[in-house]
């Protein structure tokens, strides 16, 4: 009878750019923007009684303030990325959290997105698409430098690895 193994996922050791937590919360605020441009229509068209407008806004004040201070902290304390020889690593969520590993033999692609808040902020996300039914596995919020080395490393380790990426 063989003695079961226990196995232990290290997390990833990397994080994100410390500017990712500007990058959440600018993003985080606005998706509240349109709640409080329908708050402010509201009140111009005096939908509601007053103390009700008052009341919205209170909890609405409250919650977008949480969501944009907390949230941001959480999601860097929570995301990591590692890439090895052999695999690329990720932990990711905030709420919900997701831990991938993608084996290098089974990269496709490795592209580089930047959006406008990321270009502003020097930032960039690594998609690396494999041939996994669960989707991409996505390095978000990194320096541009560090996006480009990363990509520029991926694509030498897949060069060498003899992989189906199928």
């Amino acid at each position: 009878m063989s003695v079961p193994t226990t196995v232990t996922m290290a997390d990833p050791l990397w994080r994100p750019s410390p500017r990712a937590k500007q990058l959440w919360a600018i993003n985080a605020a606005l998706l509240w923007l349109p709640l409080f441009v329908a708050q402010a229509v509201a009140l111009v068209f005096h939908w509601w009684p007053v103390w009700v407008h008052v009341t919205v806004l209170a909890i609405t004040v409250v919650l977008a303030i949480l969501h944009v201070a907390v949230v941001p902290l959480w999601r860097y304390r929570v995301h990591r990325w590692e890439i090895s020889d052999t695999a690329v690593y990720t932990r990711s969520g905030w709420f919900t959290q997701e831990r991938r590993i993608a084996p290098i033999s089974r990269i496709q692609t490795v592209d580089t997105e930047r959006g406008p808040i990321d270009r502003m902020l020097g930032l960039a996300t690594v998609t690396v698409t494999t041939a996994s039914s669960a989707g991409a596995v996505k390095i978000s919020a990194l320096d541009q430098d560090t996006a480009d080395r990363t990509v520029a490393r991926l694509t030498e380790i897949a060069g060498t690895n003899v992989g189906d990426a199928t």
